[in-house]
């Protein structure tokens, strides 16, 4: 149902945006609407062929295919929303018909335009943003500890060695103490991901790296992505928390796309336990806003998570902003501190239009 679903929406919004380019005069003429057409059917299959390629081993083919296909739906998305606004002002054309076509060939032209933008700004490094936190009940002789958090690496076919090999020189410059994953280390297909696990190996920290599972790790097998983890020297928090250091504790929790059974907050009470004396961290993969404020009612001082990419897509981060009030940056739920990352890698497309991928640098502080 779920695969129905997807598969009937992507067509629609293909049809769409190929019936409304193949109305322009200036593609008419020079395309015609029968090339027009094919290409619309030939975009519209790129991306599951590359799937389906990709299942098969071709991964010499099925790469650049998926890149074509990926970077379709993002810039599909755009044409549909500009185009749709046409629509929207005109009434479908009834309105200002004189100046339909124009306005149809101004949003066409924004769209590709933007599209270019958020390949550039999706292909860019992440930028480094770097925090402060006063966390009660630190230890004194823990203030400057410095963590580097990264959520939502997506890594996979579309995501490689020497993008990843980047990002790891660039948390190392950040001199980290430890190194904390909120979640997505790989994409829905571990397949593509496993190339990169001697990569991924060179991640290190003096108190260790640590993640925990996010949703589409879940969809890649929960239990194949913690192998490939651990095989990478790092430590999952699956519902547990260990000790970072004398008096800090570092709890992570399953994504809720890992439940079969049970409650999410039955997760949260297995991961905290009994509170001991000092500092607790939470990872949490989805920014949920219950599970923060009954992290914050159990004393957690600090949580970290990702999710949402900032939305990645704008306008299409306003929708997600509605299903995540805790969207990205940094909040305070309960007197506890939640910074959301927008994540260092994408899901799907390569873009990302003004919301930039990040890494985050946190400083902890004792309580004066």
């Amino acid at each position: 149902m779920f695969f129905a679903v997807v598969l009937s929406v992507w067509t629609v919004l293909n049809a769409y945006v190929g019936w409304r380019l193949a109305g322009l005069p200036w593609i008419a003429a020079h395309l015609g609407v029968r090339s027009t057409a094919l290409g619309v059917v030939l975009l519209w299959l790129s991306y599951p062929v590359a799937r389906l390629l990709s299942a098969r081993g071709l991964h010499v083919i099925a790469q650049p295919v998926e890149f074509i296909g990926a970077t379709w739906i993002g810039i599909l998305f755009l044409l549909f929303a500009a185009l749709l606004l046409v629509d929207v002002v005109t009434v479908g054309g009834w309105i200002l018909p004189r100046l339909v076509s124009q306005l149809r060939t101004g949003a066409v032209l924004a769209g590709l335009l933007l599209g270019g933008v958020a390949l550039f700004q999706g292909l860019r490094a992440p930028v480094v943003r770097e925090h402060e936190v006063v966390l009660p009940g630190l230890p004194r002789e823990h203030d400057g500890l410095t963590l580097v958090v990264v959520s939502d690496l997506h890594l996979g076919t579309l995501i490689g060695k020497n993008w990843l090999a980047a990002r790891i020189a660039q948390i190392d410059a950040l001199r980290p103490d430890a190194v904390l994953i909120a979640g997505d280390l790989v994409d829905s297909d571990l397949d593509g991901a496993l190339a990169l696990q001697p990569v991924l190996r060179r991640l290190q920290a003096p108190l260790g790296v640590f993640c925990v599972l996010g949703n589409h790790d879940v969809y890649a097998g929960d239990r194949r992505v913690v192998d490939f983890a651990e095989g990478a020297a790092i430590r999952v928090l699956r519902n547990r928390a260990v000790e970072l250091a004398p008096g800090l504790r570092l709890a992570g929790i399953d994504d809720p796309a890992t439940l079969r059974g049970g409650t999410a907050d039955r997760r949260l009470r297995e991961a905290l336990g009994a509170a001991p004396a000092g500092a607790t961290i939470l990872l949490a993969h989805t920014p949920d806003t219950h599970t923060a404020a009954e992290a914050a009612a159990a004393g957690v001082g600090l949580m970290f998570s990702g999710h949402t990419h900032g939305g990645q897509i704008w306008p299409f981060g306003e929708l997600v902003r509605r299903r995540y009030p805790l969207f990205a940056g940094r909040y305070e739920v309960g007197g506890m501190a939640v910074l959301v990352g927008r994540g260092a890698g994408t899901w799907g497309p390569r873009l990302r239009l003004w919301s930039p991928g990040e890494i985050l640098r946190v400083r902890l502080h004792a309580a004066p």
